[in-house]
């Protein structure tokens, strides 16, 4: 029999859920009772961030075959650990150019006056204060229209986050639509 070596990559991505609450709860719930949870249901991959109460964010740095199940396995093992939580979002997404600066190694400057000044450049997905863009549709553009490199996991990561955003979306759109 042949034996078959499967390739991994390790995918780095951040998911954002909200937790539930209790039913005899006032306060937002308290995130750090589920820090061995998580360990046990295989988070151990994950740098876990509890500043907003009631939610609890996840950086992941996942050996997987691909980005997609890199995120599907993570996220099966946040909803197992913690029945009820509801993923809000998944990252990496929007970006603006601090986080395309520290991607491509380059200053912030030097991000902008390839996206601002290029006639060809994707267009952002918001321009208030910050100018954001889906990473997805960047990463292409920026590895042939530009001298800056964005590794392939963090196209392919960003491709899924984009996924995930907006099934979340969809799910909440869906939710209004019932009221």
């Amino acid at each position: 029999m042949k034996k078959v070596t499967v390739i991994m990559d390790a995918f780095e991505f951040t998911l954002i859920f909200r937790l539930p609450r209790h039913r005899d709860a006032q306060d937002a719930p308290d995130a750090s009772c589920h820090l061995d949870a998580l360990f046990e249901a295989g988070c151990d991959d994950a740098l876990i961030g509890l500043g907003r109460a009631g939610y609890m964010a996840l950086n992941f740095s996942r050996e997987a075959a691909n980005a997609e199940a890199a995120v599907r396995s993570a996220t099966a093992n946040v909803m197992a650990a913690i029945p009820g939580a509801d993923l809000v979002e998944a990252k990496p997404d929007l970006v603006g150019a601090s986080e395309i600066a520290a991607l491509t190694g380059c200053s912030r400057q030097n991000v902008r006056k390839h996206l601002v000044d290029k006639k060809n450049a994707p267009p952002p997905v918001y321009s208030g204060g910050a100018t954001l863009w889906h990473l997805s549709d960047l990463v292409p553009w920026i590895n042939k229209h530009t001298p800056l490199r964005i590794k392939g996991t963090v196209a392919e990561t960003a491709r899924v986050a984009f996924r995930a955003n907006m099934d979340i979306q969809s799910r909440r759109l869906d939710k209004t639509d019932c009221v």
